[in-house]
Formats: C-alpha cells, sequence, structure tokens
C-alpha cells in the first residue's frame, strides 16, 4: 500500500497575489490568469487548468505586470507543432525560450546554446552535433547502460528501499552522460549540482543564478577540452572538438555551451521523466501489473511514460512577423507559449488522454517538443536508457511502494520530483556484465 503525499522544495514568488490553497481550476478567471505565476504549479503541471485553457480560450492571451506585456499561451497540440515547424516566423533567439526573457541565462547568452539559435546558425551548429551524437553510437552504449542500471539497483536492492529520486533516478543519467562527454565519474556531482541550478534558474527567472552555472561549467570544460585536444579520447568532447561539416569545426564557445545543453538535458529530463513515470506506475498498480505478465509492452509503456510526464513544460518562441496561428493573430514582435504538457494530453490526439495507459500504441506526445528543427537531440539515449533502466527495475524489484512524503520543484518550466522514499521485497545483488 502506498503511504503518499506531495510536498514541495521551493514556494510561489513573493510577488504572486494568489494563495494556492484557493485554486480552483473550473472558477479560475482566465482572463486574469498568469502561468508565469508558481502558485499554480505547486503540485507539478496545472493539468486540469490547462485542458480547461485548451477547451475554452486557446490561444490564451497572457498578461504579465503592467498587461501591456505578456505572451500568447498555446495548448493545442496541432499549434504547438505548427509553431515548431516554422522557425524563420517564431524565434528562438529574438526572444529566448523562457516565459521571463531573462530566464534562466540572459538571452545574449542562450543565443550561444542550440536552443536559442535560429537558422542557418542553428542548422550548422546541428549538422555538426548531428555527424557525432549519431543513431549507431547511441545504439553501442545500451550494454554500458544496463551495467550501470544492474550497479545501481545491486547499491539498494539488499536493502528493500531507497530514495527512488536520488538513488535512481538521477544517478543513471548522471554517470551514463558523465561517461559520454568524458567527465570522470568523481565529478558526476558536480554536473547534478550545475544542472540542478539551471533548473532553479528556470523555475525563478533568475539569470544571475543560471549564468553563474554556466560560467563554472565553462571554467571546468575549458580544461577539459584542452586535454582533449592534446590527447583525444573515446568520447564526446573528443569527437565535437574533431567533428566537422563542409570543412566547419565547432567553435571553442561552442563546443563549451554545448556540454551545458547535453549535461543539462541528458541528465534533467531522464531524471525527471523516470522519477515520474515510476510513480504513476506505483500509482498504478494495474499497468505495472501488465508490464510484469508482458515484458514486451515496455517501448510502447515509454512512450506513454514520456506522454504523461512530458518533463518540458514548456518553451516560447517570438514572432517574427504578423501570422495566424490557431485563429489567431499574433504580432510581430509578441510572444508564444508552447505548453508541451497541455500538447502531449490533448483529446484531438489522445483517447482518454488523463488515463495513464502503457498500452497505448504510439501516442503522438510533445515530451521532446513539437517536432521541427529544434526536436530534441537526445531522444534517442533517453528512450534506451529508460528502456534499459525499466527492463531491469521490473525484473528485479517489480513491487515498490511509496512510503512517504514525494517532493518537487515548484517549476512552470520542470516537471521535477526531488525526492520518493521507496520500499520493496529486498532482493539479491547480480554480477555486473563488462560492456
Amino acid at each position: 500500500m502506498s503511504i503518499e503525499s506531495t510536498t514541495v522544495d521551493t514556494t510561489p514568488s513573493d510577488a504572486s497575489t494568489v494563495d494556492p490553497s484557493t485554486i480552483d481550476p473550473g472558477t479560475v478567471d482566465l482572463s486574469t490568469l498568469d502561468l508565469s505565476d508558481l502558485c499554480y504549479f505547486e503540485d507539478g503541471p496545472p493539468y486540469a487548468l490547462l485542458a480547461r485553457l485548451r477547451e475554452e480560450a486557446s490561444p490564451h492571451w497572457n498578461a504579465v505586470g503592467d498587461g501591456e506585456t505578456g505572451f500568447w499561451s498555446f495548448t493545442k497540440a496541432a499549434d504547438i507543432q505548427a509553431i515548431s515547424a516554422d522557425p524563420e516566423t517564431f524565434s528562438s533567439a529574438r526572444g529566448g525560450v523562457f516565459l521571463a526573457q531573462d530566464g534562466a541565462v540572459p538571452v545574449d547568452a542562450l543565443r550561444q546554446i542550440i536552443l536559442g539559435m535560429d537558422p542557418p546558425q542553428h542548422t550548422r551548429v546541428r549538422n555538426i552535433v548531428q555527424a557525432v551524437f549519431t543513431p549507431r553510437l547511441i545504439k553501442q552504449k545500451e550494454a554500458s547502460i544496463r551495467a550501470v542500471a544492474t550497479e545501481l539497483i545491486n547499491e539498494v536492492v539488499e536493502r528493500g528501499e531507497c530514495d527512488f529520486v536520488d538513488d535512481i533516478a538521477v544517478e543513471l543519467p548522471l554517470r551514463v552522460i558523465a561517461d559520454m562527454l568524458g567527465v570522470p565519474q568523481d565529478d558526476r556531482r558536480k554536473l547534478f549540482d550545475w544542472t540542478n541550478q539551471l533548473s532553479r534558474a528556470a523555475a525563478t527567472a533568475d539569470p544571475t543564478l543560471g549564468f553563474g552555472a554556466l560560467l563554472e561549467i565553462g571554467g571546468y570544460i575549458s580544461a577539459l577540452t584542452a586535454a582533449r585536444a592534446a590527447d583525444p579520447q573515446d568520447d564526446l568532447i573528443s569527437r565535437l572538438i574533431e567533428a566537422t561539416v563542409d570543412g566547419e569545426k565547432l567553435t571553442e564557445a561552442e563546443v563549451t555551451y554545448f556540454f551545458a545543453l547535453l549535461m543539462f538535458a541528458g541528465n534533467d529530463t531522464t531524471r525527471n521523466t523516470t522519477a515520474g513515470a515510476m510513480r504513476a506506475l506505483i500509482n498504478n498498480p494495474d499497468q505495472r501489473d501488465l508490464l510484469l505478465e508482458d515484458p514486451s509492452l515496455i517501448d510502447t509503456a515509454i512512450e506513454e511514460f514520456l506522454r504523461w510526464v512530458s518533463p518540458v513544460i514548456y518553451f516560447t518562441r517570438t514572432a517574427q512577423r504578423d501570422v495566424e496561428v490557431g485563429g489567431q493573430l499574433v504580432k510581430e514582435g509578441e510572444r508564444v507559449a508552447m505548453w508541451y504538457s497541455a500538447g502531449s494530453r490533448d483529446p484531438e490526439r489522445h483517447e482518454n488522454p488523463e488515463t495513464f495507459d502503457v498500452t497505448r500504441v504510439k501516442p503522438r506526445h510533445q515530451a521532446f517538443g513539437g517536432g521541427g528543427p529544434h526536436f530534441c537531440l537526445g531522444n534517442a539515449l533517453a528512450r534506451l536508457e529508460l528502456r534499459v533502466l525499466f527492463e531491469e527495475l521490473l525484473r528485479r524489484v517489480p513491487d515498490m511502494t511509496i512510503t512517504g512524503p514525494v517532493t518537487r520543484l515548484t517549476s512552470n518550466f520542470s516537471n521535477e520530483l526531488t525526492s520518493m522514499p521507496v520500499r520493496f521485497t529486498p532482493g539479491v545483488r547480480e554480477p555486473v556484465k563488462e560492456s
């Protein structure tokens, strides 16, 4: 039997005028709704409120501050897809990708990261990175990922309890991405701390905090790239330094910023999907039983995990010209927010979208974005990590239950659990096969 309540690690902004305990999604005045106010996200993405927006007011003008500035909220999957597919009209560089223009990091710094670039710069950098971050490379990592999963389960299996977030969900992508980047495992918690700092910066719209993390990452990667330039290794950093497309290489700054993005996206999003998916399986034992009875459902289940959690809640773009989307005129210079958590639960795409269903066939979720040129580069690695980890978890610890409060980061950007204590029948350690 699960014993679960949810508490939060951070509180809404002091500027909030809304008492979270009084929020009723059915009666919130949509004309004054401000989704930049974290009070609506204390228990995670406000799915009922986003569903109401999608049904009654999509797109929705979200005034901020004096009401003269703000953004359009898009909650329908088709609209999100249309915006994502048109980077010439909807810029990532002009106004940043966060609700606050200086969100996790200053806009000028964000423009140096592939996430905040527009074509043709984005196309050039992505082509070089794709030449390194190939499906073949990812596929070759399965044995080493399974070895990491086995090690993690071995570390807790005899105890019969652990904090699933810290002991499993955090550690798998952290160890895998550290290995792939060529970061010594002893340094992996530095990556974790920087990732958390960037998450907090996105949640609190504190660019100083985020830029501080980037500066620390820059100092770290400069030493690492210098070492790899002198003595290349079989890791992503060495490959990024040497990669060329049409005779072009990444600059040192571009290598540094891509390292930061890969470290964040390769750690944070997979961690959050893992934790959210396990919570969903525990709270829906009939769905866990289906996987235990038929392990061949795992690939379908992974897509449902991604749809259900949608670890990145939103990104924004800025209109470069007047354009109509979803029947609404968006004027040049206005910003649009794509609420992936809403798009992934759009009833036009999914039957019974508020039901967690591991047998759902090919869910057209937006966990990796709405498509287009900014579609997540690391999607194949994330899927592989999730499949391997849950294959091992379901095989070795099939009876997890939640034993105490589940905590989360209060954020309108990252769907992030920070602690989830669990108990299970103690098992035995297994030998780790060499990868």
